[in-house]
């Protein structure tokens, strides 16, 4: 049987709740919903929708790289949005980062996160090796 291992990365604020950044069985690796946590303070980043975005998106990418991944490893993500009227600065940062193969995304509205967090995102990743085209690299 794989075993269960417990995820955590450093330069990662702690999650405001009980539960793991991320939990690795073999080649899969499920991420926890990261909200926009500077890692210095634990505390929601700037009210700007893209710096909240960005810091999510670093986030997600430490923790798969304490994984030995990378946002190219990512199949599946779930956004939760605030206000969906922030889905446009969302694709645009989303295809700097995810840029050669976009994971599959769900997009729900939620009426509130944590900290006034404007947007979480989680996601399941496979640490496969990544089939980018000759000449290019995952972030």
């Amino acid at each position: 049987m794989t075993e269960k291992v417990d995820v955590w990365a450093e330069g990662v604020a702690k999650p405001f709740g009980h539960f793991s950044q991320a939990i690795k069985m073999g080649d899969m690796i499920y991420l926890s919903g990261q909200l926009p946590l500077d890692p210095a303070t634990g505390k929601p980043v700037g009210g700007e929708f893209p710096v909240q975005a960005k810091q999510v998106l670093d986030n997600l990418t430490a923790i798969l790289a304490a994984c030995g991944g990378n946002l190219g490893n990512v199949m599946k993500a779930t956004l939760y949005l605030v206000d969906l009227r922030d889905y446009p600065e969302w694709d645009k940062l989303a295809k700097e980062y995810f840029y050669f193969l976009p994971p599959a995304l769900t997009t729900v509205t939620v009426p509130s996160l944590p900290g006034g967090c404007r947007l979480c995102l989680d996601g399941i990743a496979e640490l496969k090796p990544s089939e980018a085209p000759a000449g290019t690299s995952m972030l």
